[in-house]
């Protein structure tokens, strides 16, 4: 479908009354989380990483750490900024010692994390986790992208999305003071890489960065690289003229203010990730249908050249979200080798965040 400068600038009349996005842009409307929800529930864990369950009991080998009880997810909230409070979900080890601490910012949209929390993070065994969840998500929602409230979808914006995360990461590192020092991971899905590199200084003891399903390029760069992909550049120009333009920036146009647009067109994301001194872990599917491979081919060129560590690895088969299916039709969650490998980092972080993508 081609749709003309003309015919969206008549279409913004409508927009306000409907926060829906069209098909023609609808990669920048989709979540990662509700792609995980349509593919992890009978996903397996991927080859050598064993989920814990409780049916394993009788095979667990008797010398090993015991299992922490209650490791199950928390709803907590952190102040953002204004009054505001932020939803996350928290939880602690899963199985002793404590050996590290991670940090995720989940992607877009209002679906939160906490249905599928236990099963999507159960890979994390020594480590605390703290799910950060957008302004206005609730972690328990089941909402599909398009079906984001309107006043959600006016207040979503990355600069909005920042100062609240800002103020919520500064919140949780005062209430850790005079605990035992951990390293931490600031881990990014999807749209919530785009936010790292400014959140990064906000981490006590960071130990790397790790992006999944985010290509690391400005999201201007990585949109008009997807519009050529799907044969819409027509369409992507026609937004960059309205976004330019004079309207509003509580318009609503292909289901996001342009607010939010105006944010994307000017974020950047390359350049702070290229000059962090953290190390870079970058995860993606071969089959991801958001972000096209020479997206992550033009990071990882410019990384190359990173003076810290950086390491990339592609999931043969799998989606944006890290699933995939095998040739009987059994489902693999590509995130359980994610945690195998920060869990392994975890017992010789001397070693560096990349050591075991190497072996």
């Amino acid at each position: 479908m081609k749709t003309t400068t003309r015919s969206l600038a008549t279409a913004l009349a409508a927009a306000r009354r409907s926060p829906e996005a069209s098909p023609v842009l609808a990669f920048f409307a989709s979540a990662t989380v509700a792609l995980v929800l349509s593919g992890c529930a009978a996903a397996r864990p991927a080859d050598g990483v064993v989920a814990p369950h409780s049916s394993m009991a009788a095979s667990v080998d008797p010398q090993a750490p015991a299992p922490v009880q209650d490791a199950g997810f928390a709803l907590r909230a952190l102040p953002g900024v204004g009054g505001a409070m932020l939803q996350t979900l928290q939880r602690g080890e899963r199985t002793t010692p404590l050996r590290y601490r991670v940090i995720v910012i989940p992607g877009s949209g209002c679906t939160g994390m906490g249905p599928i929390a236990d099963r999507y993070f159960a890979g994390l065994l020594h480590a605390q986790v703290l799910v950060l969840h957008k302004p206005g998500v609730d972690p328990q929602a089941r909402t599909a992208p398009a079906d984001c409230t309107h006043p959600f979808v006016l207040r979503d914006r990355h600069s909005t999305w920042l100062a609240h995360a800002r103020a919520a990461l500064r919140a949780d590192a005062a209430l850790r003071q005079g605990q035992p020092a951990l390293p931490q991971l600031l881990i990014g899905i999807s749209e919530g890489a785009e936010l790292l590199p400014a959140l990064a200084p906000e981490v006590p003891h960071l130990a790397g960065l790790v992006l999944i399903g985010a290509s690391g390029l400005d999201p201007q760069e990585a949109g008009a690289l997807q519009a050529r992909r799907l044969g819409v550049e027509a369409d992507w120009a026609a937004l960059s003229q309205i976004v330019a333009g004079a309207p509003a920036d509580t318009v609503v146009v292909q289901g996001r203010s342009l607010g939010y647009w105006r944010d994307l067109r000017n974020w950047p994301l390359t350049l702070p990730l290229l000059r962090s001194p953290w190390p870079l872990l970058q995860v993606w599917g071969a089959n991801d249908a958001l972000v096209p491979a020479v997206a992550y081919a033009r990071f990882a060129e410019r990384a190359s050249l990173r003076t810290a560590l950086y390491c990339a690895r592609r999931m043969d088969g799998a989606d944006h979200g890290l699933q995939r299916r095998m040739a009987d039709g059994e489902a693999v969650d590509g995130m359980q080798q994610v945690w195998a490998w920060t869990e392994q980092w975890a017992r010789n972080p001397a070693a560096g965040l990349c050591a075991p993508l190497r072996q």
